[in-house]
């Protein structure tokens, strides 16, 4: 596996991933996100996402709070790995028959370094305050029938939202 190299002050985000609410269209019996995307099984090269009609695969999840999104980690073998991905913040309801209709936070073309395990740092003015992403892969790296993902995992940091109960009054006499 590569080097990975995470910005420092980046968390792996799978904690805050709200797992009820994680939808993979195309998706095959057995092949499923949960391969790719929980912890254990994303560390398991025997286990893996996989389309099922075509190369398309559209994962849809939200978080638990709003987070910032940094890096993303997209693993799979050289030949059908992913190559296309469409990253979309803050974007519900989207299909396949709808995916092409919107402008995506961020287009990534991945390596087979990155399928290794190298990172890749997003535009991350584009994901400061993220509270559902939808990764839309159009293809793999070879044009197969089927794209396979061995590991998806998403970087960055959650957002300290201000207690407004927890700040203290000013008495203009004690300035």
């Amino acid at each position: 596996m590569a080097t990975t190299s995470i910005a420092k002050g980046q968390v792996d985000l799978i904690d805050c991933i709200d797992w009820s609410s994680v939808e993979c269209l195309n998706e095959k019996n057995g092949h499923t996100f949960t391969n790719a995307l929980k912890q254990g099984y994303r560390d398991d090269e025997s286990l893996f996402l996989e389309s099922d009609t075509d190369e398309e695969l559209l994962i849809y999840l939200s978080f638990t709070q709003v987070v910032k999104l940094h890096t993303i980690v997209i693993m799979g073998p050289s030949d059908e790995g992913p190559k296309t991905v469409k990253l979309f913040g803050n974007r519900e309801s989207m299909g396949f028959s709808n995916v092409s209709d919107f402008p995506p936070s961020d287009v990534i073309s991945l390596s087979i370094e990155n399928l290794e395990g190298k990172p890749v740092p997003l535009k991350y003015v584009k994901f400061q305050n993220v509270r559902s992403l939808t990764i839309f892969i159009g293809d793999n790296q070879e044009s197969t029938e089927a794209t396979k993902v061995s590991k998806i995992a998403l970087y960055g940091s959650t957002v300290e939202t201000t207690n407004m109960k927890e700040l203290k009054k000013i008495n203009p006499e004690e300035q």
